[in-house]
């Protein structure tokens, strides 16, 4: 078994494979929807979505994958985003779909934004956690991936992981290991809930809203080179990590919801990392 952050070498030589596989937006991504508020930039390394009052604007990979780490830089809305949700994550289709959810919940100038993850199975989500971010992810880019494969789901912000979800169909807990899913990425209008539950609305005075992605890159079971994805877990100190993470930053956590009284069998102590 691969283990996560082993010694700095490893670290390096996995950077170095994800710049080598950086896609181009040209060829991977279609833009699905904006009205032309989307565009790819800089030879097809860059990808812009926009917002207005009219409509925001998404991408989608063309390809669907099954397992997978999906790599991508983001700089999010500057300024007043109040309102607004900037996303990439992976679904599948139909009301059966499974997804893996990175949004953004914007926020009101000087205030942080929410990062709201969700792991979707068969149709079924609820299971969601929240998170601030140790830095302002408006002033540069950042990486945000999501690692895939049969044993788990590990999400990552900075290579740093905040999030495990992992296959527990041992004792009855669905896991998404059997629907392809295609990357999806969208930056949309959401002032009825995203920000202090719907209390502050967006300013469109400051449209348009803009979020950049760049460095887009998957490496899946028919890429060529490394593949220790497909086995990976975390170690000592990436459990570390996870824990210093979860400690100061998560705002919510759905296994610790009792007023929603979930009965999410992944939810004891011992299964929570």
């Amino acid at each position: 078994m691969v283990s996560f952050s082993i010694t700095l070498l490893v670290s390096l030589f996995v950077s170095s494979l994800l710049a080598a596989s950086a896609g181009n937006f040209y060829r991977d991504v279609d833009i699905t929807w904006g009205d032309g508020r989307g565009k790819i930039l800089r030879r097809g390394n860059t990808l812009s979505l926009s917002l207005d009052k009219t409509s925001g604007s998404g991408f989608q990979s063309k390809r669907a994958y099954l397992f997978g780490r999906f790599d991508v830089q983001m700089k999010l809305v500057p300024g007043n985003s109040a309102g607004t949700v900037t996303t990439f994550y992976l679904t599948s289709q139909g009301n059966k779909h499974d997804e893996i959810d990175f949004e953004f919940l914007g926020n009101q100038s000087g205030n942080p934004y929410t990062l709201h993850t969700n792991v979707y199975t068969q149709g079924q989500g609820n299971r969601e956690q929240e998170f601030r971010l140790w830095f302002d992810p408006t002033l540069k880019f950042h990486t945000y991936s999501i690692l895939w494969n049969p044993q788990r789901i590990i999400i990552l912000v900075d290579n740093i992981p905040i999030r495990v979800f992992s296959n527990l169909e041992s004792i009855g807990v669905p896991y998404p290991k059997n629907q392809a899913m295609k990357i999806q990425a969208s930056l949309w209008d959401a002032e009825d809930w995203a920000t202090q539950g719907g209390k502050v609305k967006t300013d469109w005075s400051m449209a348009p809203f803009t979020a950049y992605y760049r460095n887009f890159s998957a490496l899946t079971t028919d890429s060529s080179g490394f593949k220790g994805w497909l086995t990976q877990d975390l170690d000592v100190h990436g459990r570390k990590l996870l824990r210093w993470v979860q400690k100061y930053y998560m705002l919510y956590n759905y296994c610790a919801d009792r007023r929603r009284r979930f009965s999410h069998r992944e939810c004891t102590r011992s299964r929570f990392l």
